[in-house]
């Protein structure tokens, strides 16, 4: 986290009282950290059709029209008890706008709801979701529903096996980030690795033979790796979750399964062909049933 405290919220401009919104007060309260709610307003698709006089009239009238509605959301949230601000800005480039937010603030997390896009857009425009997982330099809350605001539920999802995440210390800093988070909120807390074990049809000749021997063999190695990542941090036997299978249904099906509120995840630097499939993190973001917080490896800010 950085020296920071305050959470900085990106408004959602049609649904002021969103998931996101909910989250982002509930996590403020638990904390006591002041709340700053970026309210950004892009023109609309047409917009620049339409004659300067007639565009002056409409950016003055959506940005008075957020001014308003947000001004009533921040008293309710005062009333609260939470030190709220909020700003309304008009922006051509809504993902510049948020990176001078952040780096001007340099806020403890940002908190955002997560917004899917067809599969087919995403072939050809990163969305903005994608774009801050890779992108934005401190930890990052995607938020797609709030059932409980105040989360009951954190999984910490790691990856001991990964040797970027381990020279960087990722996976130490998203059990820090997921045990914080739930003694901050009171919730339970749980520690998943998903591993991810050769399938029998990768090996052929007479190593086949041998298969069940080497894949028990690398499963005992990476559940060590896992107890000495548990141990380390001191985790109960109780709360540690070994699971074998595809890392993305597995993760989806444990949040489901648990019911987590949050699961807390890592953002690691891709390169060529592993940045244009996407990381792990990216594939569940838009199918995991409550919310992620992404977490950077000393949050200096590079991609996914």
């Amino acid at each position: 986290m950085s020296q920071s405290q305050r959470i900085l919220l990106i408004g959602h401009v049609e649904q002021h009282h969103s998931a996101a919104l909910q989250r982002a007060a509930a996590l403020a309260m638990a904390s006591g950290s002041p709340l700053h709610i970026a309210v950004l307003v892009e023109p609309f698709v047409t917009y620049g059709l339409l004659s300067a006089e007639l565009r002056e009239q409409i950016r003055t009238s959506m940005l008075n029209e957020q001014q308003r509605g947000w001004s009533r959301e921040a008293d309710r949230l005062k009333e609260k008890g939470i030190t709220v601000t909020f700003s309304v800005v008009w922006t051509d480039d809504i993902r510049e706008e948020i990176h001078r937010h952040v780096e001007e603030m340099r806020p403890s997390m940002l908190v955002k709801d997560i917004q899917p896009e067809p599969l087919l857009r995403r072939a050809f425009v990163t969305p903005l979701d994608w774009y801050l997982l890779r992108e934005c330099p401190v930890p990052l809350h995607l938020v797609s529903d709030a059932r409980h605001p105040k989360p009951q539920m954190i999984v910490a999802a790691v990856d001991p096996t990964d040797p970027e995440a381990q020279i960087k210390g990722l996976n130490d800093q998203i059990i820090i980030a997921a045990t914080g988070l739930a003694t901050q909120c009171g919730a339970e807390f749980a520690l998943l690795f998903v591993y991810n074990n050769m399938p029998a049809y990768m090996v052929s000749g007479e190593a086949l033979a041998a298969w069940a021997d080497i894949a028990e063999e690398l499963r005992s190695a990476q559940h060590q790796a896992f107890v000495d990542l548990a141990e380390r941090h001191r985790i109960p036997q109780e709360r540690r979750h070994f699971v074998v299978g595809n890392p993305v249904t597995g993760i989806i099906g444990f949040a489901e399964e648990r019911q987590a509120d949050v699961v807390v995840m890592g953002r690691v630097h891709r390169r060529g062909l592993g940045k244009l499939i996407g990381s792990t993190t990216e594939s569940v973001l838009y199918r995991l049933p409550g919310s992620m917080l992404a977490i950077h490896p000393h949050q200096s800010g590079a991609e996914t």
